[in-house]
C-alpha cells in the first residue's frame, strides 16, 4: 500500500489505545505487531505514537479518568468537529469530550452513540491520520458491535450520512457501512454469547500475516482469546483482549475496500494536484 496522506471525510482515519500502563501496552503490541513507539509527550498527557517502519499507525496514551476502561477508540475524519457535535446531540448521542484543539495537529471530540458505543471524530490539521493501513501491523478494519443495530444505523446515518447494506454471513447479523460509495467498516449485532456486562463498542482489526500464529503469540504474552481464529469470505479472524482488557481483533487479509478507497482518495487528490501543476 502507498503511504497515506489524508482520508475522505466520513471514513475512519485514526485509532488510539487508552491503557492503565502504556509502557506495558507498548511492549505487548510492539512484540505482537512489530511496532515501535515514540517517546511520551508530556505536554499531551503522555501520548505517544505506534510506528511501523517510521510510519504512524495508531496512538497510545494513559487512561484519562478514574474508572475508564482500557479500550481502543476509532476516530472518524470530519470537516468540522463542532458541527458534527451538534448533529450527535440532535440524533440522541452523548458528548463525552467536547471539541478541543490538539496543538496544530487537529481538533477532536469523543461521543457515544445511543446504544453506548464510544467513538471519536478527528478534524485534521497537521496530523492527517494513519500513515499506513492494511499492511501487516497496521489497522485494517473498524467495526461497531451493538445489541441495537437499527438504532445505531439510524444514528450514524443522521450524523455522517452513512448508508448500510446487510451482508449474508450465514449466521450473525452484519451490515457493511459506506460513505458516498467508500466503505467505512462494519456493524455487528451482539448476540447472547456476549456477557451482559460488555457494552456496545467499536473494535479495531489489525492486519497480520498469520492469524493463527499471531493469536498464539498474543495468548503467550497475556492476551485472552475471545474468539479463536476462524475463516469467512473476507479472511481469517480472531478476537482478543489485551493483557489490560482492551478488545481488538486480528485479520490475515488487509482491510479490503476500506484500504482501497482510502488509497483511491489519495490517488484522486494527487491526480488533481498534478493536473493543477500541469496547467
Amino acid at each position: 500500500m502507498p503511504e497515506m496522506d489524508g482520508f475522505k471525510h466520513g471514513l475512519p482515519s485514526w485509532a488510539d489505545l487508552g491503557s492503565p500502563d502504556p509502557d506495558e501496552s507498548a511492549s505487548f503490541y510492539g512484540e505482537l505487531l512489530g511496532l515501535e513507539t515514540t517517546e511520551a509527550d508530556d505536554e499531551l498527557g503522555g501520548y505517544r505514537m505506534f510506528l511501523r517502519e517510521s510510519r504512524q499507525v495508531a496512538g497510545l496514551g494513559p487512561l484519562q479518568q478514574e474508572g475508564q476502561p482500557p479500550s481502543w477508540t476509532t476516530y472518524i475524519d470530519v470537516a468540522d468537529a463542532d458541527a458534527v457535535t451538534e448533529k450527535v446531540r440532535e440524533a440522541g448521542g452523548e458528548v463525552h469530550v467536547q471539541p478541543m484543539d490538539i496543538r496544530d495537529f487537529g481538533r477532536m471530540a469523543i461521543f457515544a452513540d445511543p446504544t453506548g458505543a464510544v467513538y471519536g471524530v478527528w478534524q485534521a490539521g497537521e496530523h492527517k491520520g494513519s500513515q499506513v493501513v492494511g499492511e501487516p501491523g497496521s489497522v485494517a478494519w473498524h467495526q461497531c458491535n451493538t445489541r441495537e443495530p437499527d438504532e445505531a444505523l439510524e444514528f450514524y446515518g443522521k450524523v455522517f450520512g452513512w448508508e448500510s447494506e446487510k451482508v449474508d454471513t450465514g449466521g450473525a447479523d452484519y451490515w457493511q457501512l459506506s460513505s458516498e460509495g467508500a466503505t467505512v467498516g462494519g456493524l455487528f449485532r451482539m448476540g447472547d454469547d456476549f456477557p451482559d456486562e460488555v457494552p456496545a463498542h467499536w473494535i479495531v482489526y489489525f492486519a497480520v500475516e498469520d492469524a493463527d500464529a499471531a493469536t498464539e503469540k498474543a495468548r503467550e504474552n497475556g492476551a485472552t482469546v475471545r474468539v479463536e481464529p476462524f475463516d469467512n469470505e473476507a479472511g481469517r479472524f480472531s478476537v482478543l483482549q489485551d493483557p489490560h482488557g482492551a478488545a481488538f481483533a486480528l485479520i490475515n487479509q488487509g482491510g479490503g475496500s476500506v484500504v482501497a478507497e482510502a488509497a483511491k482518495a489519495n490517488d484522486g487528490e494527487d491526480a488533481e494536484e498534478e493536473e493543477k501543476d500541469g496547467n
